[in-house]
């Protein structure tokens, strides 16, 4: 897997593309069409829409090109060990179609399997849903600098913060215990209306904050992610 800048320790749920962290505002115009209605179901990945394991690696090049721009646009650091990237319906899928390719997943049963588990990770309704992702660049601290993140995903932990307002992120259930902490978290939140015009207003700042024990961060959200979040809002239209 490529890295991108100095080595790091990197988790992932699947192979991800590494792409260039990006959290400047790029003066990217966006607008709210409020004649779309706000809250459409983004469209689930089905097993037809899964690309034949030899059509596939005829067009993985340019299939993996296209989503390390797409997520260059979908990433941002917040604090030097903290990176979220948002997910829509095209990550899920090269994350789906890169998992059966390496584990040559062919059987219909356990390509369904695949699809239940990675379906999940898109946005409901009204939702963003991001992997947030602990990265650690040294190897013997490993350990040591996850147990700093105990409890990360218990309480109001990490929030988008726009007009004033502020809602923070639901964790998925079962990626820590009371002894250890996953690297790969999985957190979806729900920004009410009024925020969701903050974000097509690039007048107004929005920032993700992360703030659990000595870790305290925060980073601005930039006019391209916020492109992409109203997309998603809008079920990915």
């Amino acid at each position: 897997m490529p890295e991108d800048g100095a080595r790091c320790i990197r988790f992932r749920l699947s192979v991800m593309p590494m792409g260039c962290h990006d959290n400047h505002d790029t003066g990217v115009s966006v607008t709210l069409d409020e004649s779309r209605e706000r809250g459409q179901s983004m469209k689930t990945i089905a097993p037809e829409d899964i690309i034949p394991h030899q059509e596939y690696e005829r067009q993985r090049e340019d299939f993996r090109a296209n989503i390390i721009v797409l997520k260059q646009r979908r990433r941002m650091s917040v604090g030097p060990c903290m990176t979220m990237v948002f997910e829509n319906r095209d990550t899920v899928q090269f994350q789906i179609q890169e998992m059966i390719r390496v584990e040559r997943i062919f059987d219909p049963v356990k390509v369904q399997d695949e699809l239940d588990v990675y379906n999940a990770l898109l946005p409901a309704p009204g939702e963003l849903s991001a992997t947030l992702l602990i990265e650690i660049t040294q190897d013997a601290m490993i350990k040591e600098r996850l147990d700093q993140f105990m409890g990360l995903d218990h309480g109001e932990t990490v929030a988008i913060v726009a007009g004033g307002e502020e809602v923070f992120g639901e964790f998925e259930g079962g990626r820590s215990h009371e002894t250890k902490i996953s690297a790969v978290h999985f957190v979806k939140f729900r920004p009410t209306a009024s925020m969701t015009k903050t974000f097509a207003d690039l007048s107004q700042p929005v920032t993700i904050r992360v703030d659990h024990g000595d870790y305290r961060e925060k980073a601005p959200v930039s006019g391209t992610m916020r492109e992409e979040w109203l997309a998603d809002l809008r079920g990915g239209a």
